[in-house]
Protein backbone atom coordinates (compact mmCIF):
# COMPACT_ATOMS: atom_id res chain seq x y z
CA UNK A 1 0.00 0.00 0.00
CA UNK A 2 1.02 3.31 -0.90
CA UNK A 3 2.15 5.86 1.87
CA UNK A 4 -0.03 8.25 3.14
CA UNK A 5 0.61 11.52 1.13
CA UNK A 6 0.04 14.43 4.49
CA UNK A 7 0.06 18.31 3.86
CA UNK A 8 1.72 20.20 6.93
CA UNK A 9 1.51 23.28 7.33
CA UNK A 10 3.67 25.27 9.86
CA UNK A 11 0.99 27.68 10.90
CA UNK A 12 2.06 31.33 12.73
CA UNK A 13 5.66 31.94 10.99
CA UNK A 14 6.71 34.04 14.18
CA UNK A 15 5.61 31.06 16.36
CA UNK A 16 7.78 27.91 17.40
CA UNK A 17 5.91 25.62 14.29
CA UNK A 18 8.28 26.52 11.56
CA UNK A 19 10.88 25.11 13.83
CA UNK A 20 9.13 22.31 14.97
CA UNK A 21 8.10 21.37 11.40
CA UNK A 22 12.08 21.38 10.81
CA UNK A 23 12.29 18.59 13.75
CA UNK A 24 9.83 16.34 12.01
CA UNK A 25 11.53 16.74 9.23
CA UNK A 26 14.40 15.11 10.41
CA UNK A 27 12.84 11.65 11.15
CA UNK A 28 11.70 9.01 8.73
CA UNK A 29 7.91 8.95 8.34
CA UNK A 30 5.77 6.32 6.86
CA UNK A 31 4.65 9.27 4.93
CA UNK A 32 4.98 11.67 2.13
CA UNK A 33 5.06 14.91 3.53
CA UNK A 34 4.54 18.22 1.86
CA UNK A 35 4.85 21.04 4.00
CA UNK A 36 2.75 23.74 2.70
CA UNK A 37 3.98 27.63 4.09
CA UNK A 38 7.31 30.16 3.89
CA UNK A 39 10.45 28.31 2.38
CA UNK A 40 12.49 31.39 3.56
CA UNK A 41 11.20 31.19 7.08
CA UNK A 42 11.85 27.43 6.81
CA UNK A 43 15.09 27.79 5.88
CA UNK A 44 15.86 30.43 8.85
CA UNK A 45 14.47 28.15 11.21
CA UNK A 46 16.63 24.95 9.60
CA UNK A 47 19.59 27.73 10.16
CA UNK A 48 18.74 28.53 13.81
CA UNK A 49 18.85 25.28 14.81
CA UNK A 50 21.75 23.76 13.21
CA UNK A 51 19.95 21.37 11.05
CA UNK A 52 19.54 20.74 7.42
CA UNK A 53 16.67 20.80 5.62
CA UNK A 54 16.22 18.13 3.19
CA UNK A 55 15.45 19.05 -0.42
CA UNK A 56 12.32 18.57 -1.97
CA UNK A 57 11.18 15.74 -3.37
CA UNK A 58 13.66 13.89 -1.06
CA UNK A 59 13.06 10.25 -1.52
CA UNK A 60 14.17 7.58 1.43
CA UNK A 61 12.83 3.80 2.25
CA UNK A 62 10.36 5.49 4.70
CA UNK A 63 9.92 9.55 4.11
CA UNK A 64 9.79 11.36 1.39
CA UNK A 65 9.50 15.70 1.75
CA UNK A 66 8.05 18.07 -0.64
CA UNK A 67 7.59 21.68 0.09
CA UNK A 68 4.68 23.95 -1.74
CA UNK A 69 6.15 27.52 -0.61
CA UNK A 70 3.37 30.50 0.31
CA UNK A 71 5.58 33.36 0.71
CA UNK A 72 5.07 35.57 3.48
CA UNK A 73 5.12 39.03 2.88
CA UNK A 74 7.46 40.19 5.51
CA UNK A 75 10.39 38.71 6.89
CA UNK A 76 9.76 36.99 9.96
CA UNK A 77 10.95 37.75 13.36
CA UNK A 78 10.87 35.02 15.81
CA UNK A 79 8.37 36.20 18.68
CA UNK A 80 7.32 38.87 16.94
CA UNK A 81 4.03 38.20 14.30
CA UNK A 82 3.12 40.50 11.54
CA UNK A 83 -0.23 40.76 10.74
CA UNK A 84 1.06 41.36 7.34
CA UNK A 85 1.87 37.81 7.02
CA UNK A 86 -1.74 36.85 8.17
CA UNK A 87 -2.63 36.34 4.15
CA UNK A 88 0.32 33.85 4.26
CA UNK A 89 -1.11 31.67 7.36
CA UNK A 90 -4.60 31.41 6.04
CA UNK A 91 -3.70 30.49 2.12
CA UNK A 92 -1.33 27.86 3.13
CA UNK A 93 -4.31 26.41 4.84
CA UNK A 94 -6.39 26.72 2.49
CA UNK A 95 -4.04 25.16 0.28
CA UNK A 96 -3.97 21.75 2.21
CA UNK A 97 -7.53 21.50 3.20
CA UNK A 98 -8.35 22.24 -0.69
CA UNK A 99 -5.45 19.65 -1.67
CA UNK A 100 -7.18 17.05 0.91
CA UNK A 101 -10.37 17.66 -0.55
CA UNK A 102 -9.00 16.93 -4.46
CA UNK A 103 -7.32 13.91 -3.50
CA UNK A 104 -4.06 15.61 -3.88
CA UNK A 105 -3.52 14.96 0.12
CA UNK A 106 -4.68 11.98 2.45
CA UNK A 107 -4.66 14.09 4.84
CA UNK A 108 -3.50 17.36 6.96
CA UNK A 109 -1.56 18.27 9.58
CA UNK A 110 -1.47 21.91 11.32
CA UNK A 111 0.84 23.94 13.29
CA UNK A 112 -0.67 26.47 15.80
CA UNK A 113 -1.61 29.72 14.90
CA UNK A 114 -2.03 33.20 15.95
CA UNK A 115 -5.72 34.24 15.60
CA UNK A 116 -5.51 37.63 17.15
CA UNK A 117 -2.71 38.58 14.14
CA UNK A 118 -4.79 36.92 11.75
CA UNK A 119 -7.98 38.89 13.08
CA UNK A 120 -5.77 42.40 12.84
CA UNK A 121 -4.75 41.20 9.27
CA UNK A 122 -8.20 42.07 8.26
CA UNK A 123 -9.22 38.75 7.54
CA UNK A 124 -12.30 37.54 10.14
CA UNK A 125 -10.74 34.38 11.53
CA UNK A 126 -12.36 31.96 14.77
CA UNK A 127 -10.14 29.17 14.31
CA UNK A 128 -8.78 26.93 11.99
CA UNK A 129 -11.35 24.56 12.74
CA UNK A 130 -13.94 26.83 11.98
CA UNK A 131 -11.90 27.70 8.62
CA UNK A 132 -11.69 24.03 7.70
CA UNK A 133 -15.60 23.09 8.25
CA UNK A 134 -16.98 25.98 6.37
CA UNK A 135 -14.33 25.04 3.36
CA UNK A 136 -15.17 21.31 3.15
CA UNK A 137 -19.60 22.67 3.59
CA UNK A 138 -20.04 20.31 7.07
CA UNK A 139 -20.40 20.08 10.78
CA UNK A 140 -17.40 19.06 12.68
CA UNK A 141 -16.36 17.89 15.98
CA UNK A 142 -13.23 18.83 18.15
CA UNK A 143 -12.03 15.39 19.99
CA UNK A 144 -8.66 15.69 21.44
CA UNK A 145 -6.43 12.59 22.00
CA UNK A 146 -3.22 11.13 23.72
CA UNK A 147 -2.18 7.37 24.14
CA UNK A 148 -4.56 7.34 27.65
CA UNK A 149 -8.05 9.19 26.29
CA UNK A 150 -9.73 10.36 24.03
CA UNK A 151 -12.20 13.94 24.97
CA UNK A 152 -14.60 14.98 22.34
CA UNK A 153 -16.45 18.54 23.42
CA UNK A 154 -20.35 19.00 22.51
CA UNK A 155 -19.54 22.77 23.32
CA UNK A 156 -15.66 24.68 22.90
CA UNK A 157 -14.73 28.31 23.64
CA UNK A 158 -18.03 29.22 25.09
CA UNK A 159 -18.49 31.52 27.90
CA UNK A 160 -20.07 29.17 30.89
CA UNK A 161 -23.25 30.74 31.10
CA UNK A 162 -24.24 30.40 27.16
CA UNK A 163 -23.29 26.45 27.63
CA UNK A 164 -26.76 24.95 28.98
CA UNK A 165 -28.17 26.82 26.78
CA UNK A 166 -25.90 25.52 24.10
CA UNK A 167 -26.80 21.38 25.11
CA UNK A 168 -29.84 20.46 23.21
CA UNK A 169 -31.00 17.37 22.12
CA UNK A 170 -30.09 18.19 18.42
CA UNK A 171 -26.65 19.31 19.08
CA UNK A 172 -25.71 16.06 21.40
CA UNK A 173 -27.00 14.03 18.80
CA UNK A 174 -24.83 15.65 16.29
CA UNK A 175 -21.87 14.97 17.90
CA UNK A 176 -22.96 11.56 18.87
CA UNK A 177 -23.14 11.03 15.42
CA UNK A 178 -19.91 12.60 13.93
CA UNK A 179 -17.98 10.97 16.84
CA UNK A 180 -19.61 7.44 16.42
CA UNK A 181 -18.65 7.18 12.84
CA UNK A 182 -15.43 8.41 13.09
CA UNK A 183 -14.04 5.80 15.57
CA UNK A 184 -15.65 3.25 13.33
CA UNK A 185 -14.29 4.76 10.12
CA UNK A 186 -10.89 6.30 11.41
CA UNK A 187 -9.95 3.72 14.40
CA UNK A 188 -11.37 0.47 13.27
CA UNK A 189 -13.34 0.17 16.16
CA UNK A 190 -16.26 -1.65 14.52
CA UNK A 191 -18.60 -1.30 18.51
CA UNK A 192 -17.21 1.52 19.94
CA UNK A 193 -18.69 2.15 23.47
CA UNK A 194 -18.79 6.48 24.21
CA UNK A 195 -19.24 8.13 28.04
CA UNK A 196 -21.69 10.87 28.17
CA UNK A 197 -20.59 13.37 30.87
CA UNK A 198 -23.42 14.59 32.53
CA UNK A 199 -23.98 18.59 32.59
CA UNK A 200 -24.33 19.43 36.30
CA UNK A 201 -22.75 17.71 38.91
CA UNK A 202 -23.37 14.58 39.67
CA UNK A 203 -25.10 14.25 36.58
CA UNK A 204 -27.85 16.68 38.29
CA UNK A 205 -28.62 14.25 40.73
CA UNK A 206 -32.01 13.10 39.93
CA UNK A 207 -32.96 17.11 38.82
CA UNK A 208 -31.69 18.75 42.05
CA UNK A 209 -28.71 20.00 41.02
CA UNK A 210 -30.24 20.72 37.15
CA UNK A 211 -32.28 18.72 34.80
CA UNK A 212 -30.70 18.99 31.91
CA UNK A 213 -29.44 15.43 32.38
CA UNK A 214 -33.46 14.01 33.04
CA UNK A 215 -35.02 16.39 30.54
CA UNK A 216 -32.48 16.08 27.17
CA UNK A 217 -29.68 13.73 27.83
CA UNK A 218 -31.17 10.51 29.30
CA UNK A 219 -34.06 10.56 26.65
CA UNK A 220 -31.65 10.87 23.91
CA UNK A 221 -29.10 8.28 25.00
CA UNK A 222 -31.90 5.71 25.55
CA UNK A 223 -33.01 6.46 21.84
CA UNK A 224 -29.81 6.10 20.49
CA UNK A 225 -29.14 3.02 22.60
CA UNK A 226 -32.22 1.30 20.82
CA UNK A 227 -30.62 2.47 17.61
CA UNK A 228 -27.52 0.27 18.90
CA UNK A 229 -24.94 2.73 19.95
CA UNK A 230 -22.83 1.71 23.16
CA UNK A 231 -23.53 4.85 25.19
CA UNK A 232 -22.57 4.96 28.77
CA UNK A 233 -24.56 7.85 31.02
CA UNK A 234 -25.26 10.91 31.04
CA UNK A 235 -22.31 10.35 33.83
CA UNK A 236 -21.13 12.39 36.27
CA UNK A 237 -17.81 14.07 35.62
CA UNK A 238 -16.17 13.68 38.49
CA UNK A 239 -16.26 9.64 38.24
CA UNK A 240 -16.13 9.33 34.70
CA UNK A 241 -12.21 9.50 33.97
CA UNK A 242 -11.58 6.72 36.78
CA UNK A 243 -8.91 4.01 35.14
CA UNK A 244 -11.58 1.52 35.97
CA UNK A 245 -14.35 3.61 34.17
CA UNK A 246 -11.99 4.34 30.73
CA UNK A 247 -10.54 0.81 30.65
CA UNK A 248 -14.67 0.21 29.49
CA UNK A 249 -14.81 2.98 26.78
CA UNK A 250 -13.63 4.42 23.83
CA UNK A 251 -14.24 7.95 23.91
CA UNK A 252 -15.38 10.84 26.28
CA UNK A 253 -18.22 13.11 24.84
CA UNK A 254 -17.68 16.15 27.25
CA UNK A 255 -20.32 18.86 27.58
CA UNK A 256 -18.18 21.99 27.98
CA UNK A 257 -14.09 22.94 27.43
CA UNK A 258 -12.65 22.88 31.00
CA UNK A 259 -15.23 19.46 31.67
CA UNK A 260 -13.04 17.25 30.24
CA UNK A 261 -10.18 18.93 28.41
CA UNK A 262 -8.07 19.49 31.88
CA UNK A 263 -7.91 15.18 32.48
CA UNK A 264 -6.83 14.80 29.41
CA UNK A 265 -3.98 17.36 29.20
CA UNK A 266 -2.93 16.12 32.61
CA UNK A 267 -2.58 12.60 31.44
CA UNK A 268 -0.41 13.36 28.76
CA UNK A 269 -0.21 17.08 27.35
CA UNK A 270 3.24 17.23 25.80
CA UNK A 271 1.24 14.04 23.29
CA UNK A 272 -2.12 15.21 23.18
CA UNK A 273 -3.23 16.20 19.74
CA UNK A 274 -6.74 18.03 18.61
CA UNK A 275 -8.57 16.05 16.08
CA UNK A 276 -11.64 17.19 13.45
CA UNK A 277 -13.83 14.76 13.19
CA UNK A 278 -16.53 14.96 10.98
CA UNK A 279 -14.49 16.23 7.55
CA UNK A 280 -13.99 14.62 4.45
CA UNK A 281 -10.02 13.57 5.08
CA UNK A 282 -8.35 13.21 8.60
CA UNK A 283 -7.16 16.29 10.26
CA UNK A 284 -4.96 16.54 13.23
CA UNK A 285 -3.08 19.54 14.77
CA UNK A 286 -1.13 20.34 17.31
CA UNK A 287 -2.71 20.84 21.09
CA UNK A 288 -0.55 24.04 22.00
CA UNK A 289 -0.10 27.28 21.20
CA UNK A 290 2.55 29.60 19.09
CA UNK A 291 4.64 29.92 22.32
CA UNK A 292 6.26 33.10 20.96
CA UNK A 293 8.36 33.06 24.31
CA UNK A 294 10.06 30.12 23.06
CA UNK A 295 10.19 31.08 19.34
CA UNK A 296 13.74 31.08 17.88
CA UNK A 297 15.35 29.63 21.23
CA UNK A 298 14.93 26.12 19.91
CA UNK A 299 13.60 24.58 23.48
CA UNK A 300 10.39 24.15 21.96
CA UNK A 301 9.21 20.17 22.37
CA UNK A 302 7.96 18.60 19.24
CA UNK A 303 6.26 15.77 20.59
CA UNK A 304 2.39 16.63 19.81
CA UNK A 305 3.46 17.85 16.64
CA UNK A 306 5.16 13.89 16.15
CA UNK A 307 1.96 12.37 17.66
CA UNK A 308 -0.11 14.43 15.04
CA UNK A 309 1.70 13.33 12.07
CA UNK A 310 1.98 9.68 13.44
CA UNK A 311 -1.78 9.86 14.44
CA UNK A 312 -3.10 11.43 10.42
CA UNK A 313 -1.00 8.85 8.86
CA UNK A 314 -2.74 6.65 10.86
CA UNK A 315 -6.41 7.48 10.17
CA UNK A 316 -5.66 8.45 6.45
CA UNK A 317 -4.11 4.54 6.18
CA UNK A 318 -7.09 3.22 7.70
CA UNK A 319 -9.82 5.26 5.38
CA UNK A 320 -7.92 3.62 2.90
Amino acid sequence: MARPRLALVPGEPAGVGPELCVRALQRDWDAQLTVIGDLATLRDAAARLDLPLPPHGNESAQASVRYLDVPNARRVAPGAPSPDNARAVIDALTAGATGCQEGTYDGLVTGPVHKATINLGNIPYTGTTELLAALAGCRVLMMLANDVLRVALVTTHLPLRAVPDAITAPAVEGCLRILHAALVRDEGIASPVIAVLGLNPHAGEDGHLGREELEVLAPLLDRLRAEGMRLDGPLPADTAFLPRRLATVDAVLAMYHDQGLPVLKYSGFEQAVNVTLGLPYPRVAVDHGTALDLAGSGRADPSSLFAAISTCGRMAGQRR
